[in-house]
């Protein structure tokens, strides 16, 4: 097994609160010159924070390809893959439906949108998004190459298995040729060690980027919504997926929550599910005790698929833009919500904010103003940081859940 950086954790999380530190410094005072603080903000916070995101999406695609190829190529059973897949959607589908309910439920009582004025301006120009047609059809690449330089994950994930297949009836023509994709998995997850050995300065250099350039007053604004939708969050991510846990595996609760804590902070500072793929995956796989042929599966897809942070925020800011306009939702109007966004977020990208363009699709079936979302995308930067975090540890849950039903969960590597 290969050995993660020691103390990891306690130097991210020094790293993130360093950040804060210094970002609402720079922010608020002005004792520097404008000429250094600009410096700083562009050559410390913004290159530092763009240099380790990249450096994390570089492995996206080849440690996700290699890790499907020699998964499915060693299995023996290709029924199981058929198990793996189902259970995979419906288990992301299920919670998903779950976290927009739970939205509705908390936004229709507290009632967020009520009284509620603001001057935030509207957006210069709406976020455009994709419908199911195009989702699908993406999802069968006429171009691999462009499909992977563009991350699209559902196409990699495709492609990967298909070539898994082919590998695994072919192994005894090529003289076990997928010993080679093992190795070659073994040798990317070294990479990303490698790269996460740098993550307390890549999360300094993402929180300073976030302070210094936006502050804390955010929340002023619309501070009602905001409080609501970080308690859903907090709720679906301890509550609901602590449910699915004891109900389908019997693990440990506190385990599962103390080993995600550095997949949760890294998802966190990136924004982007995709981008901590690497870490999610090595956790999964290393801490958690999946088999790397579940993993390798249900980490990619959930990365896609699996957005109930996301459903969470469009469903809050439905309830708190109807109630904001005077409009009363009907309970067939809510279940629409639910369908909607269950839906939207199999297309939702794995980037930060994307769940701003589904929304889009959400206010437009109901009438509901589309300049409201200017107040929404005001304070939605770090409440999208908190999205990631619940859409990565749902993606862990899931992967457990799945493991163990399968009889792929090393119970001993998860409880030590």
């Amino acid at each position: 097994m290969i050995d993660a950086p020691k103390n990891l954790t306690r130097n991210i999380l020094l790293g993130m609160f360093i950040g804060f530190v210094v970002g609402a410094i720079l922010f608020y005072t002005n004792f520097l010159p404008s000429g250094i603080k600009q410096f700083i903000e562009t050559y410390i916070f913004n290159l530092g924070s763009s240099i380790f995101v990249n450096l994390l999406k570089l492995l996206i695609v080849p440690l996700v390809f290699f890790s499907l190829v020699s998964g499915i190529s060693s299995l023996t059973n290709m029924t199981s893959l058929g198990n793996i897949t189902f259970k995979t959607v419906a288990l992301y589908l299920s919670t998903t439906a779950i976290a927009v309910s739970l939205s509705l439920i908390v936004g229709s009582i507290f009632k967020p949108g009520s009284g509620y004025s603001s001057n935030i301006a509207p957006p210069e120009k709406l976020p455009q998004g994709q419908g199911i047609y195009e989702t699908v059809l993406d999802i069968f690449p006429s171009n691999i190459i462009e499909a992977m330089a563009n991350n699209q994950m559902l196409a990699v994930v495709f492609f990967s298995i298909l070539f898994g297949l082919a590998l695994n009836k072919t192994n005894h023509l090529t003289n076990n040729f997928s010993e080679s994709f093992e190795k070659l998995n073994t040798v990317f997850m070294q990479l990303v060690i490698m790269i996460i050995a740098f993550a307390p300065i890549g999360v300094f250099c993402l929180i300073g980027k976030f302070v210094i350039a936006d502050g804390l007053d955010i929340f002023q604004e619309a501070f009602k919504y905001v409080a609501l939708l970080i308690a859903v969050l907090f709720i679906h991510a301890v509550v609901t997926y602590s449910l699915i846990l004891k109900i389908f595996t019997n693990l440990s609760l506190t385990t599962f929550y103390k080993k995600m804590r550095e997949v949760a902070i890294f998802a966190f500072s990136t924004s982007s599910s995709a981008a901590t793929i690497p870490v999610t995956l090595k956790t999964v796989q290393d801490n958690l005790g999946v088999n790397k042929n579940v993993a390798s599966f249900v980490i990619p897809v959930g990365a896609t698929i699996n957005m109930d942070g996301t459903a969470i925020m469009q469903g809050m800011a439905t309830v708190f833009i109807a109630q904001m306009s005077g409009i009363d939702l009907s309970l067939i109007q809510y279940i629409q919500v639910v369908i909607l966004a269950v839906v939207t977020s199999i297309g939702t990208a794995a980037v930060p904010s994307a769940g701003t363009i589904t929304l889009v699709i959400i206010l437009q079936q109901f009438g509901l103003p589309l300049e409201a979302i200017g107040i929404i995308l005001a304070v939605d930067r770090i409440l999208d940081m908190l999205r990631t975090s619940v859409n990565v540890t749902g993606d862990a849950a899931v992967a457990c859940i799945v493991a163990n039903s399968e009889g792929l969960l090393d119970k001993n590597i998860y409880n030590k």
